[in-house]
């Protein structure tokens, strides 16, 4: 329980530090015999920071219960 929480506290802390992520796709145009047209198109998926508060408690919240299910 303790790792889970961590793992929620660092994805809520960088989900509030970058918003967002971007991710580069490649697509053909066209293909004439050997030759091919392509080109590259960048997409920007934003993060809300609602998201990134939501991990971090939650990570907290699953700390304080690792924590307390050992005592």
């Amino acid at each position: 329980m303790k790792l889970a929480g961590i793992i929620l506290i660092i994805v809520g802390v960088l989900a509030l530090v970058y918003q967002g992520f971007s991710y580069t796709d490649t697509k053909k145009d066209a293909q004439l015999g050997p030759i091919e047209i392509q080109h590259q198109e960048t997409h920007n998926v934003p993060l809300p920071p609602i998201i990134g508060g939501v991990c971090i408690v939650g990570g907290v919240i699953a700390l304080g219960l690792g924590t307390r299910s050992k005592m």
